[in-house]
């Protein structure tokens, strides 16, 4: 094995490594952050959807979630209870609900996250606008990919 091919093998293995360590405290800090909340894990990966992508109707947000549609029910409910999210009639659709997240509510949740945002913000200031790019290329598709492996085992 030449020396390039080990290199790259050691920093592939590496940054593998690297994003299972932070994968784990993403997870650490979310259960923080729902705890501090008094929200189930699950509910809070559902509100973080609800709000990047919403509003949305129960059935969109259950597989954006990879959640089944009937375990929404008690999430929406717990949500909506704690005032983070509100179902509306579908105007394109009298019959369908939609969900939008609520928000007012947002800054109690994102100053929660502003310690994590700050660092980032820090770090982000270290690499080059390219540079930047080219990561984010690399998370895009490591994110296609776990969706990829996800829907496999589904």
């Amino acid at each position: 094995m030449n020396s390039v091919t080990y290199a790259h093998r050691k920093a592939t293995v590496e940054l593998k490594g690297s994003l299972r360590e932070l994968s784990n405290q993403l997870s650490l800090l979310n259960r923080r952050v729902g705890s501090r909340l008094e929200m189930k894990d699950v509910d809070l990966d559902c509100l973080d959807v609800i709000n990047r992508l919403g509003p949305l109707g129960p059935k969109a947000l259950a597989r954006e979630a990879g959640l089944h549609p009937a375990t929404l029910t008690g999430i929406l409910d717990r949500l909506e209870k704690g005032g983070w999210v509100a179902r509306e009639a579908d105007p394109a659709d009298r019959r369908a609900t939609l969900v939008r997240g609520l928000r007012e509510r947002n800054a109690e949740l994102l100053g929660l996250f502003a310690g994590m945002n700050a660092s980032l913000d820090g770090i982000c200031a270290d690499y080059s606008a390219a540079e930047l790019d080219l990561i984010t290329d690399f998370l895009a598709r490591a994110t296609a990919a776990g969706r990829g492996a996800t829907e496999e085992l589904t």
